[in-house]
């Protein structure tokens, strides 16, 4: 088994006496999903470039677990007082902040997720603000799908989360898709409004996810392989369904990798349709990079996706993608020259892309091509991170 990709990255020392290096705070979700992933990623190659990154979350995202790079992780739980429900870990998080500026200083504060991240940075701002000592931090704020399509959308956070928005001193989206909706629901980039959207794509580290060196298997069962976070909008019980229709004179497997809300129903669902031989739930796993490069086919069976990371992943994998056309699905994986893209509720459809795929092993192999080489330049970490800085750069203005 190759090294992990974190594993093989130099430490290079945390310190804002570099020349040009940035003091940056990261704002995430401690998850394995899209958010949690990039957030995680972003930390680990802005410090490997050589600038001094905090990271601050209510737990440690897995990927930065496994990683040697020196980001600086702040895992900031609030205290459990009787009087609360639940710890307020965003202010707690608000409050890690401020210890750090006021010890040292930050540059730059990069909330992912709107709520309740880009609300913990703006506290941050305006407090540090009212220090009157070092500058206050920028704020960028990316947004990366459910935070404005759910979460945001919600009437009960709709108006603080246009409010933080346009209170932002930049705010980027994955997609154009997701900033053509931001636009559309919170009015930004309106007269009178200081905030547009740019958009920065996910990005995936290329040497870690990569094909395998052996030589591509075209006997055997076809392996499809499904990686998510099972929630309902992943839609894993309708994957199953396709599956179950596209293995009808087809010799498939299926995995799926990951956990979370229907992970039961979905177990239930493989024994009713008789798929126990055929299916196998490996739960999260580290070793992403392995399990994607051994599969054939990468599915994505989404009702919404701001971008696909996963998916994203795969492709670096050499790994061609089936996937439901929707949000930014399409900016990643070109319909017929990497993947095959259905309809969102084209249940045949899906089943008849999958089976095309585990019975033309040639034309997999084409699509998976064509696929590494659109991860390798147009998704490669350093060529997105460096957007990343030049945006930080822009914000503030002549050293």
């Amino acid at each position: 088994m190759k090294p992990r990709a974190d594993d093989a990255r130099e430490p290079r020392p945390c310190s804002s006496e570099r020349a040009g290096a940035l003091r940056v705070g990261i704002l995430c979700h401690p998850t394995y999903g899209g958010s949690g992933v990039l957030a995680s990623e972003l930390a680990l190659t802005l410090a490997e470039r050589g600038h001094c990154v905090h990271l601050f979350s209510s737990g440690v995202p897995p990927r930065l677990a496994r990683a040697s790079g020196p980001v600086e992780m702040h895992v900031a739980q609030g205290f459990p007082y009787p009087l609360f429900q639940s710890p307020p870990h965003d202010l707690a998080i608000t409050s890690s902040i401020l210890d750090v500026h006021r010890s040292g200083g930050l540059d730059i504060l990069h909330a992912h997720y709107a709520i309740p991240h880009a609300v913990s940075g703006y506290l941050a701002r305006a407090a540090a603000l009212a220090d009157h000592g070092r500058p206050a931090p920028k704020l960028v704020t990316t947004l990366h799908g459910t935070d404005i399509t759910l979460v945001g959308s919600d009437p009960s956070y709709a108006p603080l989360t246009q409010f933080v928005i346009t209170q932002s001193d930049a705010v980027t989206a994955v997609s154009h898709d997701l900033a053509r909706r931001t636009s559309a629901s919170f009015r930004t980039g309106m007269p009178g409004e200081p905030c547009g959207v740019r958009v920065v794509y996910n990005f995936v580290d290329v040497d870690i996810f990569r094909p395998l060196e052996q030589q591509p298997r075209l006997a055997g069962p076809a392996n499809i392989v499904h990686v998510s976070n099972f929630r309902p909008v992943k839609r894993v019980p309708w994957l199953l369904r396709a599956f179950a229709r596209a293995r009808l004179g087809a010799d498939a497997r299926l995995t799926l990798v990951g956990d979370g809300p229907d992970m039961q129903p979905a177990r239930a669902l493989v024994a009713e349709l008789g798929l126990g031989a055929s299916v196998s739930f490996l739960g999260e796993r580290d070793a992403l990079p392995e399990l994607l490069s051994g599969a054939d086919v990468f599915a994505l069976s989404s009702s919404e996706e701001s971008f696909g990371l996963s998916a994203l992943e795969a492709m670096a994998c050499a790994t061609p993608v089936v996937a439901t056309r929707v949000g930014g699905v399409g900016e990643v994986v070109e319909d017929g020259i990497q993947g095959l893209l259905v309809e969102v509720d084209d249940l045949e459809g899906f089943a008849g892309c999958l089976r095309r795929l585990v019975q033309d092993r040639e034309l997999a192999r084409k699509l998976g091509a064509a696929s590494r080489t659109r991860a390798v330049e147009h998704f490669e970490r350093h060529h997105v991170v460096e957007q990343y800085e030049s945006l930080y750069r822009e914000l503030l203005g002549p050293a």
